[in-house]
């Protein structure tokens, strides 16, 4: 029995977020509890964030409480600060993801704050967490590279990884947030981190800004990473961070991995109906390749001068 990975799909909050329309509360309600049927480890439902700031998610109470819940499956959520924090555990979420970036420029530009500012704040959103069976995990942004100051220090991403570890933060997100990564580097800052804190929780994010998405995910896996983030046809990207594109898509990871024989507990034909969705939902085309082609074992009709007479 080959070892088990966890996919954790983000195209509700990631993806929606930065739709040019808004997806009614009714049909993310469905979407979700469709990709909960799917086998998929966590969903990262939503943002409990400042309806101002990011208008497409101003449903989140609404949506976290109208999804079916279903055993073993985690509901997590974005939180940016205290309130969204109190928000958030009065709907009773499985998990809250705190976000900061590795570089001081994103850092700015993305939430007007320094990573050192971001560690004073997630002090105080942890404190809240307290005495609750909420799961606290942080996404580093710009982990592999920021698309305003270029190369960040490996240094400085495993000191704030320490960091986040001394002030409560139970699980890290190593985030490729536009795409910058390349495999080599992944495999090494992975490597790295999983020596360093061989009991922490590590989690995966790229996006395929690059082409690279896939093989930077196999260079994660061959460093032992067994959390990877993913969004459902391929959407999303950060809207602070120039350049920056679509996640890697769901179903190309849980298609890749089940080629190689790997566990994923995901059911890949489910998980591609939902995928059949969005197009409609979303109004445009989405970027999945496996939606696009099939899966690799799809066979198709000899050409008709092959058949017997």
């Amino acid at each position: 029995m080959s070892k088990r990975l966890y996919i954790q799909d983000v195209a509700t909050r990631d993806g929606f977020q930065i739709e040019s329309a808004f997806v009614p509360t009714e049909d993310k309600i469905a979407l979700i509890d469709q990709l909960s049927l799917t086998g998929l480890a966590k969903i990262e439902v939503t943002s409990f964030t400042s309806p101002k700031a990011i208008p497409n998610l101003r449903d989140a109470e609404e949506v976290m409480r109208g999804i079916r819940r279903v055993e073993g499956v985690e509901y997590t959520v974005l939180v940016p600060n205290v309130k969204g924090c109190e928000r958030a555990l009065a709907c009773e979420v499985d998990e809250i993801n705190l976000v900061m970036s590795a570089s001081d420029t994103h850092g700015l530009a993305n939430l007007r704050m320094t990573p050192e500012q971001s560690l004073e704040q997630f002090k105080a959103i942890i404190e809240v967490t307290r005495g609750t069976d909420v799961f606290v995990n942080a996404s580093l942004s710009t982990t592999f590279g920021c698309p305003f100051e270029g190369e960040v220090p490996e240094a400085r991403v495993y000191e704030l990884v320490q960091k986040l570890l001394d002030i409560g933060v139970q699980g890290v997100t190593l985030c490729d947030t536009t795409g910058m990564a390349d495999p080599a580097q992944v495999e090494r800052i992975c490597n790295e981190a999983r020596r360093r804190w061989p009991q922490s929780v590590f989690t995966a994010h790229f996006h395929n800004t690059r082409g690279m998405g896939l093989a930077n995910a196999l260079a994660a896996l061959n460093a032992g990473i067994d959390r990877f983030d993913a969004s459902l046809g391929g959407l999303g990207g950060c809207p602070y961070a120039p350049g920056a594109s679509g996640n890697i898509c769901t179903e190309d990871l849980v298609h890749m991995f089940q080629r190689m024989g790997l566990e994923t507990g995901v059911d890949l034909d489910q998980l591609l109906d939902a995928a059949a969705r969005l197009p409609e939902l979303v109004g445009h085309d989405v970027p999945s390749a496996i939606l696009k082609a099939g899966k690799a074992d799809r066979r198709y009709p000899k050409p008709k001068w092959m058949e017997a007479p």
